[in-house]
Formats: structure tokens, sequence, C-alpha cells
């Protein structure tokens, strides 16, 4: 075990698995280290939220028993803290949503990833923030307040995955979950310098989604690195009888990744898709990465696309989706609804079938365009948020190199036009921008090959090899609390009990 305890939580996921079963640390030990982390560092982003404290340990323990018993088998990821996105429910643990409805909500059972997962040996831990509903690239709402970029706390985490990523970029957390609708995995974990995953649809089982047969919103993992990222996907692979898009899908084709020689590699790119508004700043990082990976790959060309026509289809299809998940809301309870979600469901007030089988169409052109561009090439790469992040305090950004956005999540679209493909994508950390951020890069493959997707992230990262990798300070952050964070509180959680033990171990951070 390291001298300084507090430095174990910096290791892999899978090196602490590793040395959880040969015995050089405690499960215990991991926990307790995680629950410092937290204590010491959650108060200046406020990334987490619901804590799980008694029963992790409890948990943890029972790991303990099991690899001192020399049980055999373990499974994969046995002793290793989990992070869940607070729009997951979890059996016994506080679930809001971010949402004033729901500060009280404690579910009596976990969906299927959070399931899947526990079988897999991860512990629950505690909940990561989210937008109010999940509706937003800004981690903020009135139940847990803001999540604060671990870089620069006045300055947003993304979202709607950000409690997650910056869980995940100060170490409070080895591996976390997150969801992704128009880039809600994808942004955070470039703000944030962390690598999240929106894998295929179907893939990853979600037995909570409203509408069925929808392909837009999808579970996936959040971790410090492509190969932990990969590690955890293994096991959150495979299907579910409640969900309609569940695939069979063999936990040993993302895990142990195969290797990928860069210089074979064909590779598209395109800095805005012919339509998405792009700072300067951004649009001159992501042509020195284009240089860069030019060197090294066997081909590298600029995409001539003009993706014009994905904003109206998305526009269409996420209020679709918005309308199925809160209409009945809308109309009882109207002001438990955030602006952003109540945006979406009037929106789609006014949307008829004809518009539905328009942006139908539009999808299906939008996705055979990409299968056709993977017939020339292997990877196509994009930036994944067109601008530096902005102050929390901002709901979304307005204007983007003068250009002023349509509605609150316009400025996702370099994001959004990739979910209406369908393809596997992966932000990949890849150094800071000209304002010292974090950058990151998406990574796009054809559909159902997030596999491969993940072996050539993994060959990227180790290329870019240190000039990729970000961290925040964290001695700042441990000195330097941020109450602000939590000022847009207005209703926070009243635990009353009744989930089975004691209320304390639910606890606002």
């Amino acid at each position: 075990m390291p001298a300084d305890a507090s430095r174990l939580v910096e290791l892999s996921a899978r090196e602490l698995r590793a040395r959880i079963a040969r015995k050089d640390i405690s499960p215990v030990e991991l926990m307790q280290a995680c629950l410092d982390r937290i204590d010491a560092i959650n108060p200046a982003v406020n990334a987490i939220c619901a804590r799980d404290d008694v029963r992790a340990m409890e948990s943890a323990r029972a790991a303990e028993r099991a690899v001192m018993r020399g049980d055999s088998n373990l499974p994969l990821l046995h002793g290793i803290p989990l992070g869940v996105k607070d729009l997951q429910d979890t059996a016994g643990l506080l679930t809001t949503h971010g949402n004033v409805r729901l500060r009280n909500h404690v579910p009596t059972t976990d969906n299927a990833l959070v399931a899947r997962l526990r079988r897999a040996g991860a512990i629950v831990t505690a909940k990561t923030n989210v937008p109010d509903s999940g509706a937003g690239a800004n981690t903020r709402n009135p139940v847990w307040g803001a999540t604060g970029n671990p870089f620069n706390p006045v300055l947003n985490a993304g979202g709607s995955s950000g409690g997650s990523a910056a869980a995940l970029a100060t170490d409070m957390m080895p591996l976390c979950t997150g969801s992704d609708t128009g880039g809600s995995l994808r942004i955070p974990a470039a703000l944030c310098g962390v690598v999240g995953l929106r894998p295929s649809p179907g893939l990853i089982a979600n037995d909570a989604r409203a509408l069925g047969w929808s392909a837009i919103s999808v579970l996936g993992p959040m971790a410090r690195d492509v190969a932990d990222t990969a590690w955890m996907m293994s096991a959150c692979v495979g299907p579910h009888p409640m969900d309609p898009l569940g695939a069979a899908a063999k936990a040993d084709a993302f895990w142990p990744l195969p290797e990928v020689d860069l210089s074979k590699l064909r590779v598209a790119f395109t800095p805005d898709f012919g339509t998405c508004a792009v700072d300067p700043m951004i649009r001159r990082s992501f042509a020195q990465r284009m240089q860069s990976l030019s060197s090294v790959v066997a081909h590298c060309e600029m995409l001539d696309w003009k993706l014009d026509d994905g904003h109206r289809c998305f526009d269409v299809i996420r209020a679709e989706s918005f309308l199925a998940g809160f209409e009945a809301i809308y109309r009882t309870q109207p002001e438990s609804l955030g602006p952003n979600v109540r945006a979406n469901v009037e929106l789609a007030a006014n949307i008829t079938l004809s518009d539905r089988a328009q942006a139908h169409l539009t999808q299906t052109r939008l996705f055979r365009q990409f299968q056709r561009a993977f017939e020339h090439v292997d990877l196509i790469v994009a930036p994944v948020t067109p601008l530096s992040p902005f102050p929390w305090h901002q709901l979304y950004a307005q204007r983007i190199d003068g250009i002023e956005q349509r509605n609150y999540y316009e400025w996702l679209s370099l994001t959004y036009l990739v979910t209406l493909s369908t393809c596997p994508a992966l932000s990949l950390p890849c150094g800071y921008d000209e304002a010292g951020m974090p950058f990151g890069l998406q990574l796009i493959a054809p559909l159902h090959e997030d596999a491969r997707l993940l072996a050539t992230a993994h060959a990227l990262e180790t290329w870019w090899g240190a000039s990729s990798r970000t961290r925040p300070d964290i001695g700042a952050l441990r000195r330097t609390p941020r109450p602000e964070l939590r000022e847009i509180v207005t209703h926070p959680p009243q635990w009353t009990g009744g989930s089975g033990y004691d209320a304390p171990t639910l606890t606002a951070v």
C-alpha cells in the first residue's frame, strides 16, 4: 500500500482491482480513501450528491472477507467503488434527478445498468450530480446546486453527466456511470479531462427508457483513461428482457483491448460538420491535433459535409422523447419542471406527424451518410464542444463565434449530430485548449464497432502520451471550498428514513 493513503485513489481502477486480488490493499482501505477524498474535495466542486457511506463500507468489508477466504472467481470489478449518475435508480439510495418533485425519492430497485455493475462486484458509493431532470449540458439544479469544473470551479463541468466527470477528474471515484442523449457523456468528459463513451444503442441495456425503441438515449461508462473505460464496458454489456433494443454482446470483445496499428488507420475529420458554430480558439486547437495526427496515420482527410437539416431533426426527436417522459407532469405539476424541460415539452406540442416522419427520414439519411463514409475510413474525428467552459451560473452558451444559438441545446450540435447517426462516439482527453482548460476529441466509429473504437482510442491515447493527460490542482481544490455552488439550492432533500438503514448515511455534501 502506498505510504500516503490519499494517493491510493489516483491509481487506475484496473490497478486497484489487481492490488485487491494480490491482497496488497483491502477494499475497506480503498473505500475509506475514496470517502476521505470526497470529504476533502467535494466542497470545492459539488460533484457528489447523495452518499451511501454505511452500506458502502459494509459492502467493502464483505468484499474483503471474500478475498481473505480465497474465494475463487471473484467478479471483474470486485471491491471497486462506483459513482452512479443521479438519473439512474439505486435501491435504497436517493435518486432525485436534480428535480424538486423527486428530492426525497428512494427507489426500491436498481436500474438495469446499476444492477449489472453490482453483480460485477462494484460497490455503489454515491450519486453524482446532474442538471434538473438531465436537461442541458450545464450541471446545476435546485436540489443539490451546481457542479464546478475541477480545473476552475467558477466554470461549468458540462452535463448532464457533469457530476460523474468531475468526480473522476478529482479521483473521488475510480469509475462512474453516465448517460447520453445530445452529448451528456461526451461533453462533461471533454470539459473535465476524462473519458466518456456513448455506445451503440442496445449494447448497454436500459430498462427505464420511456420510448423503448428510441435510439436517442443510451447509458455508458466513464473513467479516467480509455483502458479503464473498456474494462468497465466489458462489465456493462448484455441484453435485458425489459429493453427491446438490448443486444447480445460478449464481454471479451471489449477487454482485453487488442492492439491497433495507427500507421494503417484511415481518418476523416471535420471541425464543424459544415453547420455547427465553433469558437475560433477551438478550431485552432482542433487543427493542431489533426496536423499532429496526420503525421502518424495512413490517411487523413477533411470531410466535406453540410448537415444543416440535422438541427431540426434533433429538435423533433428530442422533443418527442421529452414529451413521452414529462407530458403528464407538465399537465399536473408544471411548476416542478425546470425551464429546459418545459421548453422541450412545449416544442413538442407544435410538432405534427409530418414533422416526425421528416425527422425519421433525415435521421435515416444521416445514418447512411456516416456508414458510407466508413466504407473508406476507419474513424471520424471532430471536436466535442464548440467552446471552452463558460461560467456555471450561465445556463447555456447563448452565442458562439458571434452566432446566436436558437435554444438552450444548439451549442451541443457537434455531439447531437453524432447522436442522430447512432454511431458509437468517445470523448478522448487531448491536452489543453488556449484557455488552459481540458480539450477533448470526439472519436466516431461505425455502428456496433464499439470495441474497435475503444482499441483505437487507446492506441491514440498511448501515442499522445503525457501530453493527452490533464489533471486538476487537487491541493488548490482542497484549500478552497466553493459554498457558492450551492447558492441555487431551493429544495434540499428532506430525508425521513424508511429505506432500511439510518438516515445519516444519506448526506448532502
